[in-house]
């Protein structure tokens, strides 16, 4: 017995018999226990992952955290056990959030796997009984009512009016009609009628099925199983760190090595030449880039959430300031997620509705003119029948105040657009009593209701225009007469409107005689009388629009993957701009793209920006695609189906509003507003993230590298110290806290998403913020060595003093760096001089810091510092003032050569 069959190309009779199972009364016991032996239970296997030890020690592998690790070491020689202390925290911190974020991370699939823990209905031995969901068997027989929760994947046996809703594994939002007719040929999930889905959940009618497929084997299963083989990607800001640490660490350790070498040719003591090694390092290792990378994240975090953003791993946050490809889901998310009518054909008139979603607020219009209901009989009957063949309702929310929909999106468009016309729904509702009901049924195409109104009986219909139109014999014009059908003129009407994209429902009505409390399908199959047409269409989103041409000036492509069909999606397309770049570039469906070769999908996947009735693994396959070819890329989801791309995608973007939450577990950020705008918002947040840790590094980086080379060079020249490996620490500590730290606070800058994304394969460090290091940190060096040997021997001052106007013109150098390194091509007086109040309080509190240290006798102690005179602090501010003008020139000098 196969579990993995095409079932729903069979008729019903031939699976339950290729099942040994028997419709009427199930299987019996024995057989039920067999079956588990040899299928096991019906659950979906979580994937072994590593112990939460093994994740926790995970985090300390790393190149930054062997550069912590070796300045703990590094001071602990000179027993500081305070600075070892916060050094070893700033180790530990980062592991525990490292830690978090990635068990929350692997999370999804057990989120999956408690998404089917039910109970469902089966026939075992011609009994109905309830059982478990996970001790379904291959061949059970399941009975289905509204409101259950698919146990397994079933196919269809009978059903009677059944609907069942996919969204969650289709991205489907109506929901699906389900029948027993067999399906002639291979389909996508999206369109298999005859099959149940496990986790699926029926929203009305009634359905029996046979089960085919139990947990591994289903279509759930399937998405586990892409899930926990999807892999998860390193961020780009991991990456370039990683690689920074790396370069950095070996740099260190050569230096270190070197002036221990050194020291040990001189003669000196081996506890003076690891003192001197020891000293290179803690002043070279930037002990403050891990704290700072996690505050300037945490701040973007919070600066997301402002903006309708929850950012559920760390990295993600500046992840989203490099993608360069947005795939976007289409229903609620480009879209209102609220269907709205747009054009209306009646009378052989052609009226154009304004207006957006289930509110009201809007016009019907004939050439540009408004118009109420009672322009025409044949409009106010459309209309009406819109309202009366309804099983929905339109709901106000007064405290909002917003209107919302209680059943098909639809319905909730027709009554919509019967308000535009001037109907009150409370009253028609009042005024024809409905006697009888023909639900929408998949294989009948219509739904009709019967009423008992002032005498006279009428069965109001709507449904799909073959099935209308072929049953109709007159059509109702504007003064209410009958006329032969047009069916010619009607169709070319009906492709006018689905060329925009638009879903069309054709109207119908029949006068009965008012003795009949009921209506058949034979009813409904002729003499009926054409009303009209209704257009309508989930409408994008205006603000989506503009970030969609925001996010193509930013270099960022975006490309449509959705479940609905193509000239939908197309169309949709169309208005918000994604086609903007390539408008000849037709859209391409989940069908075509099973026929391509690898190469062919590669090429596919570069130029197509609409992809439709797309399945599961065919999304994860796109984002792979793109991933290879270098692209950083950004899925979003709602869908359980959706699941493996967010997942492989380089940032998940789950809907907060209308997602799943095996969607939300698996996704790196959730939209609390469902909106692609949000997306925008973020991804400007993003890039403003890695600007502000680039100006951190581009900032820090001098500092470390000026007190290595004055290690260095005292060790290779035999000079005297000018700074103690304990000031070193003083300063590295101090100034990236209180002054580095607040350049995470700076704002965006203008014109942040005018320039491309940040190619991945740039290092962090840019040829031109390399040349700055390199020269500041030159200056710096020698400014230190003149200033010392100047005072130490022409003043003849104390060693003490002299070390303390040296401490004091690193600081200052840095401090006024700082406000070079608020932009790296331009003024800070661009900015705004004083707009970043963060950095003004850090500046503050650092002057004050070092007045402490160098005035307080306790300082003075500790650090051996000693007070210094005014002529000193002139000297101090002059050189850190001629090192701000320098490079204030150097950018004034790059923007002129290179236009920025």
């Amino acid at each position: 017995m196969e579990t993995l069959r095409q079932w729903y190309l069979l008729t019903s009779n031939e699976v339950v018999n290729l099942l040994n199972s028997d419709p009427n009364k199930g299987l019996s016991l024995q057989e039920v226990e067999r079956r588990k032996l040899k299928y096991g239970e019906n659950k979906l296997t979580v994937k072994k992952s590593e112990s939460k030890f093994i994740i926790f020690l995970r985090q300390f592998h790393q190149p930054l955290v062997y550069i912590l690790l070796i300045a703990a070491i590094g001071v602990s020689f000179l027993e500081q056990w305070l600075e070892t202390g916060v050094i070893l925290g700033v180790v530990i911190i980062n592991a525990i959030i490292g830690y978090i974020q990635e068990v929350k991370a692997l999370r999804a699939i057990q989120a999956l796997a408690n998404y089917i823990q039910d109970e469902t209905v089966v026939i075992r031995e011609g009994n109905k009984v309830k059982i478990p969901v996970k001790e379904v068997v291959v061949g059970d027989i399941v009975v289905l009512h509204s409101g259950d929760r698919v146990p397994a994947d079933l196919r269809i046996i009978t059903s009677k009016e059944l609907r069942i809703d996919e969204s969650a594994l289709t991205g489907e939002s109506v929901s699906a009609s389900k029948n027993a007719a067999p399906i002639e040929e291979e389909t996508i999930i999206n369109d298999r009628k005859n099959t149940a889905f496990a986790t699926t959940l029926v929203t009305y009618g009634y359905g029996v099925g046979v089960v085919t497929n139990i947990g591994d084997t289903t279509e759930i299963g399937q998405i586990n199983h892409l899930i926990a083989s999807a892999d998860i990607l390193v961020t780009p800001l991991t990456k370039k760190i990683e690689q920074f640490s790396k370069v950095l660490l070996w740099i260190i350790l050569g230096l270190a090595s070197i002036t221990m070498a050194v020291s040990w040719m001189r003669g000196h003591a081996l506890e003076d030449v690891l003192l001197e090694g020891v000293a290179l390092a803690v002043g070279a290792i930037p002990e403050g880039l891990p704290a700072v990378v996690t505050i300037t994240l945490a701040i973007g975090v919070s600066r997301m959430a402002q903006r309708k953003a929850i950012i559920r791993k760390l990295p993600a946050v500046e992840t989203l300031g490099s993608t360069t490809v947005i795939c976007s889901d289409k229903t609620g998310t480009l879209t209102q997620n609220e269907m709205t009518v747009q054009k209306i054909f009646a009378g052989n008139e052609n009226f154009e509705l304004d207006g957006i979603g289930y509110n009201p607020k809007g016009n019907i219009t004939l050439n540009s003119a408004r118009i109420t209901s009672h322009h025409s009989k044949a409009l106010e009957e459309l209309l009406m029948c819109g309202v009366l063949c309804n099983d929905s309702k339109l709901i106000k929310n007064e405290e909002e105040p917003t209107w919302k929909i209680e059943g098909d999106p639809t319905e909730g468009a027709l009554f919509t657009s019967a308000i535009k016309g001037g109907l009150e729904i409370h009253h028609i509702e009042n005024k024809y009593l409905t006697i009888d009901t023909i639900p929408f049924e998949s294989e009948l195409q219509y739904m009709a209701t019967l009423h008992e109104n002032g005498g006279r009986n009428m069965i109001y219909l709507k449904g799909s225009v073959e099935r209308i139109v072929s049953a109709c014999s007159h059509y109702l014009n504007n003064e209410g007469d009958l006329m032969e059908m047009e069916a010619t003129l009607i169709q070319s009407q009906v492709e006018r409107m689905a060329s925009l994209g638009l879903r069309v429902l054709a109207f119908a009505m029949k006068k009965v005689s008012i003795t009949k409390r009921e209506i058949v399908h034979q009813d409904c199959t002729s003499d009926l009388i054409f009303l009209g047409l209704q257009g309508m269409i989930d409408p994008p989103r205006d603000e989506a629009i503009e970030a969609v041409k925001i996010c193509h000036q930013a270099g960022i492509d975006v490309k449509m993957i959705t479940g609905d069909h193509i000239i939908t999606a197309t169309s949709i397309a169309d208005m918000m701009g994604i086609r903007a770049q390539n408008p000849t570039e037709k859209g391409i469906t989940g069908q075509e793209l099973e026929t391509l070769n690898p190469q062919e999908l590669q090429e596919v996947a570069q130029k197509k920006s609409v992809f439709a009735r797309v399945s599961p693994d065919q999304k994860l396959k796109l984002v792979e695609v793109l991933q290879k070819e270098g692209h950083i890329v950004a899925m979003t989801g709602d869908g359980v189906n959706d699941a493996p791309a967010l997942r492989q995608a380089n940032i998940g973007i789950a809907m907060g509003v209308i997602g799943t939450e095996v969607a939300k577990e698996t996704a790196d950020m959730i939209l609390t507003d469902d909106n692609f705008a949000t997306i925008k918002s973020a991804t400007e947040e993003g890039r403003n993230v890695f600007d502000n840790l680039l100006k951190f590094i581009t900032w820090t980086i001098p500092t470390n590298v000026t007190e290595g080379l004055v290690i260095l060079v005292a060790s290779i020249l035999g000079l005297t110290l000018p700074i103690t490996p304990l000031q070193i620490l003083w300063v590295n500590m101090s100034t990236a806290i209180f002054l580095g730290a607040t350049l995470a606070f700076e704002k965006a800058e203008k014109g942040l998403m005018t320039h491309p994304p940040r190619d991945p394969k740039k290092p962090i460090l840019t040829p031109t913020m390399l040349t700055r290091v390199l020269w500041v940190s030159t200056y710096l060096v020698a400014m230190i060595y003149f200033v010392f040997t100047f005072e130490t021997q022409t003043n003849d001052l104390q060693l003490n003093v002299s070390r303390t106007i040296c401490i004091n013109l690193i600081v200052f150098g840095e401090l006024f760096y700082l406000f070079n390194s608020r932009s790296l091509h331009y003024s800070p007086f661009r900015l705004g001089f004083f707009s970043n109040k963060w950095l003004i309080g850090g500046v503050l509190i650092m002057v004050g810091l070092q007045l402490f240290m160098t005035y307080s006798p306790l300082m003075n102690q500790l650090f051996a510092t000693a007070p210094i005179s005014l002529e000193e602090w002139g000297l101090v501010i002059g050189i850190s003032l001629t090192l701000y003008l320098l490079v204030e020139l150097e950018k004034w000098i790059r923007r002129k050569v290179y236009h920025y």
